[in-house]
């Protein structure tokens, strides 16, 4: 049996080693920024700022 190297299996390969985890971390990280008790204040303020009249 031949091994088959090709554009398309070098290119899945390297989506898969090396991008899904980068992008998984950065959402991770998107989501730990976006419930951490500090910000808290921040975002209510801003969901809060369509109701407000000026």
């Amino acid at each position: 049996m031949k091994a088959v190297i090709s554009i398309e299996n070098l290119a899945s390969s390297f989506v898969v080693t090396l991008w899904t985890p980068l992008f998984g971390g950065i959402f991770m990280a998107i989501v730990v920024y976006a419930l951490w008790p500090r910000n808290k204040k921040r975002f209510d303020s801003a969901a809060r700022m369509p109701l407000r009249r000026d």
